[in-house]
């Protein structure tokens, strides 16, 4: 069917709403990602050192390409407050052709 594009979605979780800006502006403006939602309120229960803890979390949705995905990975490394961080990378097969082209103008590589 569809072929996969060289856009990616990289999903990853904050502890606090301070901790998402920090890293959705951190992102953006280094252009690593076009755009970064984040959705708070999110109730994540998981294993953690042989115990089950809960947790609210507010969820990050990262909109970056594919040869930015590492340096996206690399920010979230550098401004994370977790040991572990959640860095999830999903292809985006299709989609709105205006919207990926957005996507492609607003990441690139730099030399900062």
């Amino acid at each position: 069917m569809a072929t996969t594009t060289d856009k990616r979605v990289l999903l990853t979780t904050a502890s606090s709403k301070d901790e998402a800006a920090k890293i959705a502006h951190g992102l953006v403006e280094r252009r690593a990602a076009a755009c970064v939602n984040v959705v708070p309120g999110m109730l994540s229960v998981y294993r953690w050192k042989d115990a089950v803890e809960e947790a609210s979390e507010w969820l990050l949705i990262i909109k970056t390409t594919e040869a930015m995905t590492s340096q996206a990975m690399a920010i979230i490394r550098e401004l994370h407050s977790y040991e572990v961080p959640e860095m999830i990378v999903l292809p985006i097969e299709a989609g709105s052709e205006s919207y990926l082209n957005w996507i492609a103008e607003s990441v690139r590589a730099t030399t900062d």
